[in-house]
């Protein structure tokens, strides 16, 4: 396990953009500061402990547990977007916050992974497969000196790209309510779509852990939308019976 200093440093910077954004975009919630303080808490603790848990089940934990694993590489982007999802949930579910809060950490979340791609682009991991495409690039990392998929910079354009459009949805207030499930559901099937370039090893029927694990995740989260959505007609019939 290593600590690189630009790689940390980039991760940091993601951090603190995404809490700058995040307070910008809580304001016009009505929360006081101490349940902004547990809902980032939330968000912060549920995203970092669920990114390095699948390195640490899988080998990570030989090396021990030390301080700097936490800024070191060896962190799962998906499972840490899905932990800070449930870790707010928690929060919200501790505190007693019973509006709801995704919207505001769609965008956040969104620039602040990106940032963290660029991260991983810098710190030469998470890279894809070889490829004959003029912009690939070798990457130390992987052991040869063949050009690859720059598949960070890929996924940082997909999550400031969808930023951009979370932003639209905001001002025009299309989806209201909706924009975190959105984001989620964007992303896992993006990531579906990018593991067959990426060197990851084949678990079942050609498909990596990645892809394994976007499938239920998917359906989680398209049930919690409709969910959602039924829960808010519902709502909108009791005031119209109530008129």
């Amino acid at each position: 396990m290593t600590v690189r200093p630009l790689y940390a440093a980039v991760m940091l910077l993601a951090v603190m953009v995404g809490v700058v954004l995040l307070r910008l975009r809580q304001r016009p919630l009505g929360l006081d500061a101490e349940q902004r303080w547990m809902l980032g808490i939330g968000a912060f603790t549920g995203g970092m402990i669920a990114a390095k848990l699948p390195y640490l089940v899988s080998g990570g934990l030989q090396s021990g547990w030390v301080p700097g694993m936490w800024l070191a590489d060896g962190k799962t982007i998906l499972a840490g977007i899905v932990g800070a999802y449930f870790g707010v949930e928690v929060a919200k579910w501790a505190c007693s916050i019973r509006i709801k809060t995704g919207d505001s950490f769609a965008l956040p979340a969104a620039v602040a992974v990106g940032i963290g791609r660029i991260g991983c682009y810098v710190g030469g991991c998470c890279f894809g497969t070889v490829t004959a495409l003029p912009w690939g690039q070798p990457f130390a990392a992987a052991g040869d000196s063949l050009p690859r998929h720059p598949t960070q910079l890929y996924e940082a354009a997909f999550h400031f790209g969808f930023a951009i459009i979370l932003w639209q949805l905001g001002r025009r207030g299309w989806l209201r309510l909706q924009h975190m499930k959105l984001y989620l559901i964007g992303y896992l099937v993006y990531r579906f779509a990018t593991e067959f370039i990426r060197p990851e090893p084949h678990v079942l029927a050609g498909l990596t852990a990645y892809q394994l694990a976007t499938v239920p995740l998917l359906v989680l989260f398209s049930w919690l939308w409709w969910r959602d959505r039924q829960d808010a007609a519902i709502h909108l019939s009791r005031q119209a019976t109530v008129r």
